[in-house]
């Protein structure tokens, strides 16, 4: 069977467990800064979080609507939009890295992690 024309990779899932394991990763990342994953999850993780932080550096209400849609909370999804997407305007793309870690023990598997590029301020209490 060829292979051209399908997109992704599968992680022996069907296709709703599909989109639930990428947007839980999603909403870990945004959530976290930075997670642990198997390298393949990683990279697909980069497909899907790149168009997340385009839609969110745009900021208004039908890609803020796309962007609560995308992950898996809204308080993910507020934090994407309102702390993050601000921080990397200075960015076209390439917003995230994934760098290969260690071989896990139990089954071989490479793991990678995946952060964001620019290194985020946390938002802090402004004072009056």
């Amino acid at each position: 069977m060829h292979r051209h024309g399908y997109k992704g990779r599968k992680f022996g899932r069907e296709r709703d467990q599909r989109r639930a394991l990428v947007k839980g990763l999603a909403t870990s990342l945004v959530e976290h800064g930075k997670i642990e994953t198997t390298h393949p999850k990683a990279k697909e993780l980069v497909r899907y979080i790149e168009k997340l932080i385009t839609k969110a550096k745009r900021g208004d209400l039908a890609n803020r609507r796309m962007v609560i849609a995308g992950l898996s909370t809204q308080s993910a999804a507020f934090k994407l939009v309102d702390e993050i997407a601000p921080q990397l305007k200075g960015r076209t793309s390439g917003h995230v890295r994934v760098v290969r870690t260690r071989v896990r023990k139990g089954d071989g598997t490479q793991m990678a992690t995946i952060s964001f590029v620019d290194e985020l301020k946390p938002a802090g209490k402004e004072t009056k």
